[in-house]
């Protein structure tokens, strides 16, 4: 896997100290980092399941509180920022591949809409919105609540330290599947919101099959996510393409329900 950093070990493989020299110690803090990351966002996940992160309109309080957590087991842990792909050095980069990242996804979901076959999947009624309310949702609810925060997560601490017990492949593997399985609890609740997913899973068979399919899709993402992450070195990158994934999904179902097609 060509991540596209340049520091290599003596034997040829990546270089990833982010928990400083080699040894038992730091591969301890890594793997207590790892846990401790994991049993956070699954009690918040658990928490967010069952109502307890408080009103819709505060999540933003709940959401702060777990990036700040993070960011303090990071920090006990040794972490620095370009570890978790916050180097200013790498900022170019990670715009450059976020970008790019963007435009594919734009790219496809033009398809998708202008293809019978693919165009009722973009009809979700969290679309059915005033085009103010859509600029809040692109800028505050998936921007600052959603794929920062994942991101963060997901590319940043927990890659991070899974890098450094594992290497790059099992990492993205890992971590990846962990996205997979933290979008089970909100698939789950938004399966209703899409046309034809709601009639897709009107049977607990149906349903097991669209939360598997959620699952693996995200799954998929977490992959590319990690690639561009672990190729830009920049956590700029792989946000991009998450906000590209979520925003632009919901602009272009917006336009398909409020005009029947893009313009």
């Amino acid at each position: 896997m060509n991540t596209g950093d340049d520091r290599r070990a003596p034997g040829g493989r990546a270089q990833w100290p982010p928990f400083g020299v080699n040894g038992p110690v730091p591969l301890m803090k890594a793997g207590l980092c790892f846990l401790q990351t994991v049993a956070v966002l699954v009690l918040f996940n658990a928490a967010r399941a069952v109502g307890l992160l408080g009103p819709p309109g505060y999540v933003y309080v709940p959401v702060s509180l777990l990036v700040v957590l993070l960011a303090l087991i990071a920090w006990h842990a040794g972490v620095n920022r370009a570890d978790l792909g916050l180097d200013r050095a790498d900022v170019r980069a990670g715009v450059r591949y976020g970008t790019g990242a963007f435009g594919v996804v734009l790219l496809t979901l033009i398809v998708a809409a202008v293809i019978p076959l693919t165009n009722g999947f973009l009809h979700d009624s969290r679309a059915q919105i005033s085009g103010g309310r859509l600029l809040y949702e692109l800028g505050v609810s998936i921007l600052l609540l959603t794929a920062i925060p994942e991101e963060f997560a997901f590319r940043g601490v927990l890659l991070g330290s899974a890098m450094r017990l594992w290497g790059p492949w099992r990492a993205s593997l890992v971590t990846s599947v962990l996205f997979g399985l933290w979008h089970v609890a909100p698939t789950l609740s938004t399966m209703a919101d899409d046309r034809v997913v709601a009639g897709l899973s009107a049977s607990v068979a149906g349903k097991t099959v669209t939360v598997l399919g959620s699952v693996a899709v995200t799954f998929v993402a977490g992959l590319v996510f990690c690639w561009l992450r672990l190729r830009s070195r920049s956590l700029i990158a792989p946000v991009l393409a998450h906000f590209a994934t979520n925003g632009l999904a919901l602009t272009v179902a917006w336009f398909t329900i409020h005009h029947g097609r893009l313009p």
